[in-house]
């Protein structure tokens, strides 16, 4: 029995849905695959996906209507090998915490518009650990995957790689690249100035994470304010709490669990002053009343709490706008030689009040 004779495709665009052909090897509709739908050849849907010239306009749309119906997705870093460029940022965080989603609403806010896209990318979930996490990141990605890189928090240092990288929140080493931060010091004294204002003097802090340049600057501010006051520190009342919920909770009981506890707590991050909230809440203590805890960063969940944190507020939306246009001038060729810092806000809302008269005593 003879085969039916296929009668050639018009190359004018059809309005009849094409049914979605599979290689069945690997899952995946191929360029072979475009090609023999739109009866072009190989090399004819490579001009249309790379945008070349040389073929008719009405080729051009049979070839973009079959990709559509197919979903035909090209390699990416075939492409990058091309043209050496991919049009993709990549965002690099340790993991999607509260802090770095509100970076990157910033970023993606800026990026609308440009031709990046945005790749969000969590380097702290491979089973090789914590630290080093955004260099084995950069090495993965960079120069095929992605562009330029915004990093949050590195864990080390990041020496000049395969592409352009801003760093927001950096490590303390001497060899960073550009970064973008608010004024740790000065915010975290305004929250101690304001803990003080309210007659407490029994202040305790829970740090952050010692790697951090962050975290430093902001025992700098919290220590700088108690002399200022001609307070004297009891090194007990700080608190490793390395910007982690769980290792807050154990900060927070060893605080509350002094022979003379403390009447406030400055916690370096939202996480760990909500941390105290809960170790406090759980213990019987009234929030203010009994205990006043302020934070930093001003995270979604700070207005959201009961009672709702006091902070020091960092403009993340804006840092990650500002991380955008730092890396995208980069990216231009432009030379930037000077990091960018902006300014804490003391936010005060409900979990700080003046000290009970039966504690100051």
């Amino acid at each position: 029995m003879k085969s039916p004779k296929i009668q050639p495709r018009s190359n004018v665009a059809s309005d009849q849905p094409i049914t979605p052909v599979e290689n069945h090897s690997t899952g995946r509709v191929t360029i072979n695959d475009v090609a023999r739908v739109a009866e072009v050849s190989v090399s004819t849907v490579s001009k249309v996906v790379n945008g070349r010239y040389g073929v008719a306009p009405t080729t051009i749309t049979r070839v973009h209507q079959v990709i559509d119906d197919l979903g035909y997705e090209t390699s990416l870093v075939a492409s990058s090998m091309r043209s050496s460029q991919t049009n993709i940022i990549g965002i690099l965080v340790a993991e999607f915490e509260p802090f770095a989603l509100e970076l990157l609403n910033g970023i993606s806010a800026t990026l609308r518009g440009t031709k990046y896209d945005l790749m969000a990318y969590a380097g702290n979930l491979s089973p090789e650990g914590h630290v080093g996490w955004e260099r084995r990141s950069l090495s993965r990605l960079g120069g095929t995957l992605i562009d330029g890189a915004i990093i949050v928090t590195p864990t080390v240092e990041i020496p000049n790689g395969s592409v352009p990288v801003v760093a927001i929140d950096p490590q303390a080493g001497a060899d960073t690249p550009l970064t973008v931060d608010v004024d740790n010091s000065v915010g975290a004294a305004k929250a101690t100035e304001h803990l003080i204002s309210l007659g407490h003097r029994r202040i305790g802090h829970i740090r952050g994470r010692d790697d951090l340049k962050s975290s430093q600057l902001r025992e700098e501010g919290y220590r700088q304010a108690l002399e200022n006051a001609g307070l004297e520190l009891d090194e007990q009342l700080i608190q490793a709490g390395d910007y982690q919920h769980d290792t807050a909770l154990e900060a927070t009981q060893r605080l509350l669990d002094m022979p003379q506890p403390p009447t406030a707590i400055f916690a370096a991050n939202d996480i760990s002053a909500l941390a105290a909230l809960e170790v406090a809440t759980d213990r019987g203590l009234s929030i203010p009343e009994d205990l006043s805890i302020i934070g930093f960063d001003d995270i979604p969940a700070a207005a959201q709490s009961t009672p709702m944190l006091s902070t020091v507020r960092q403009p993340l939306h804006d840092m990650g706008g500002h991380a955008v246009k730092m890396l995208l001038a980069l990216l231009q060729g432009e030379e930037v030689s000077e990091s960018q810092q902006l300014p804490a806000v003391l936010v005060l809302r409900d979990t700080t009040a003046p000290v009970a008269t039966r504690q100051s005593n």
